[in-house]
């Protein structure tokens, strides 16, 4: 076998081990997440408390991601944060087994957003630089599809635990066996993979100041994408105040989304490796086609079709929209940039969501339209520019 194909082969596996780390982390918090409201009501805390707590925590996981992904290109210590990140992360989830106050619960709570946001952009780092070897698009697509797997079994064990007459406290120690599980594997990762960047040719073009133009026509594009898609909880809220579809169904709709979404990264993904940029413009083309099936169409062909889109949408977004950066920002600058893009999608994705929330409020049409308008001027803005788009490295 020659040298091209060990390094491919060595990238694969560095790849694979990222997603089952992905898989393992979202079994523990995807899992947590749907038992942390419940939990925290019998703790004694209010609602108001409970909404606080959730939005805090994502907000503040966000702003960490602009911080951490800077510090990162500055000292290079992608392995350091991605470590100590996902042990924050997820050891804060077995620990809640062990608090008897609302106050101390929250507090974990948000030291879990903290530990994602502190180990994102490294993470996503060393998986560019894998992805350069085999294919962008596919090895995004993969570790997101490995991601869905862990969201979509997390709560079924949770489920389970429950349903043995267990409490919420064993069912975040549950959780622990996985968290423990993925934490050992980012150091068996560390260790047989100390220098990812290895796999990325050092960048020869000139460093400069700022970043692109092709990167803010993109970062607007995504602004775009984020915040005209509207948010699941809203969604259940419109099939269950109209009674389009049952409660056990509202539930089933969701799981099949992430199963869709897992099916979706990998296709996507494969299709960005032959294509490029431009399968972002689709995907958006394709999420600006559930919101009239699912809050328009009464008959339950609608919101079942528009899930299974929304699905599709969700996953092109999570693996080609990250492997499509990589491919306009030099390995030296990565870090920061992908801080700056989660930061600012998920700042859309909320105050798009906090928007629909308001206009569903007075006209369900008006909502729809407006998303519809904000995912096609997004797909247009990334077709009427895909020539910059591919050629906008710096």
């Amino acid at each position: 076998m020659n040298s091209t194909n060990d390094i491919k082969k060595k990238a694969w596996l560095f790849v694979l081990l990222l997603g089952f780390i992905s898989l393992l982390a979202d079994i523990t918090y995807e899992g947590a997440r749907s038992i942390t409201g419940p939990y925290l009501g019998m703790l004694g805390a209010t609602s108001a408390v409970i909404g606080f707590a959730a939005g805090f925590g994502e907000m503040v996981g966000y702003l960490v991601r602009l911080a951490s992904g800077y510090w990162a290109d500055k000292t290079r210590r992608y392995w350091l944060l991605t470590i100590v990140g996902y042990s924050m992360n997820l050891l804060a989830i077995p620990l809640l087994a062990f608090v008897g106050k609302w106050q101390w619960a929250v507090a974990l709570l948000i030291l879990e957003r903290i530990g994602k946001g502190l180990r994102t952009p490294s993470r996503d780092v060393m998986l560019s630089q894998a992805t350069k070897q085999t294919g962008r698009g596919i090895g995004f697509g993969f570790h997101e599809a490995m991601d869905q797997i862990g969201a979509v079994t997390g709560p079924i064990i949770v489920s389970i635990v429950l349903a043995r007459q267990l409490g919420y406290r064993e069912a975040f120690l549950v959780l622990g066996v996985p968290a423990l599980l993925a934490i050992t594997l980012v150091m068996v990762a560390r260790f047989l993979y100390p220098k990812p960047q290895e796999f990325e040719p050092a960048y020869k073009g000139v460093q400069t100041s700022g970043y692109s133009q092709a990167f803010w026509i993109y970062l607007a594009a995504v602004a775009l994408i984020g915040a005209g898609y509207v948010d699941y909880p809203l969604i259940g809220f419109h099939l269950s105040r109209t009674g389009s579809v049952s409660a056990s169904v509202i539930a089933l709709l969701y799981s099949l989304a992430m199963g869709v979404d897992a099916l979706a990264a990998l296709a996507f993904g494969a299709w960005f490796d032959r294509v490029g940029v431009s399968v972002v413009g689709v995907s958006a083309l394709v999420s600006a086609l559930f919101a009239p099936l699912v809050f328009l169409v009464t008959a339950s062909y609608g919101p079942i079709l528009g899930m299974v889109l929304w699905g599709i949408g969700m996953g092109a977004q999570e693996s080609v929209m990250r492997a499509a950066l990589a491919e306009m920002v030099s390995p030296q600058r990565r870090g920061t940039a992908y801080g700056f893009f989660n930061t600012v999608y998920g700042v859309s994705w909320f105050l798009g969501s906090f928007m629909m929330g308001v206009i569903y409020q007075f006209s369900i049409p008006a909502m729809v339209s407006v998303s519809v308008i904000l995912e096609t001027a997004a797909a247009l803005l990334i077709f009427l520019n895909r020539s910059k788009l591919r050629g906008g490295a710096l």
